[in-house]
């Protein structure tokens, strides 16, 4: 697969998951990127909320279920606050100061789909900045008692290795 076609496939564990948000719930994708999971929610009939610092790509895609934000997430507000949603998507980007905003923006009755680099990554490419790599378990800890635990994964990609990750599937009770 060309590189540029790969950049818009979703996730393998963020696609299976799709499944477990509520039908035609609003959908939140954090630091979106070109936004693959965007258009994955976006085709299963969910609005979506699409937030990235750079967000022309997200412009782009000119779809009417999309909103798009453009916001620094390490240094601005929190665009968002007080709103929900029945699913909150973040793939391939860690602000540790912005996880409980993250588990407070999941409505009751949705889902957390969460997967980014992990400690171990840094030996196959970038990100290299443990600042930017979870900690065993660490998915865990920061969500631990305010969501329920549907599935986690913490493992080397490929044969041969070419990635460390961790990721976690967690629903809002209610």
């Amino acid at each position: 697969m060309h590189r540029d076609a790969a950049a818009h496939v979703p996730s393998p564990a963020i696609a299976r998951w799709a499944t477990r948000v509520p039908a035609g719930g609003a959908v939140l994708d954090v630091a979106a990127g070109g936004g693959r999971h965007s258009v994955l929610f976006l085709r299963r009939g969910h609005p979506v909320t699409a937030i990235d610092r750079d967000a022309a790509a997200l412009r782009a895609l000119a779809d009417p279920g999309l909103e798009v934000l453009e916001a620094d997430l390490e240094h601005g507000p929190w665009p968002l606050p007080g709103r929900t949603f029945a699913g909150v998507v973040v793939c391939n980007y860690l602000w540790r100061p912005l996880l409980p905003t993250i588990r407070d923006s999941v409505a009751p009755g949705g889902v957390l789909l969460y997967e980014t680099y992990a400690v171990g990554h840094e030996r196959y490419g970038r990100p290299r900045n443990p600042e930017f790599l979870l900690r065993p378990g660490e998915l865990l800890e920061a969500f631990h008692g305010d969501l329920e635990v549907l599935e986690f994964q913490h493992a080397e990609e490929g044969d041969p290795v070419v990635a460390v990750r961790q990721r976690l599937c967690a629903r809002r009770p209610g």
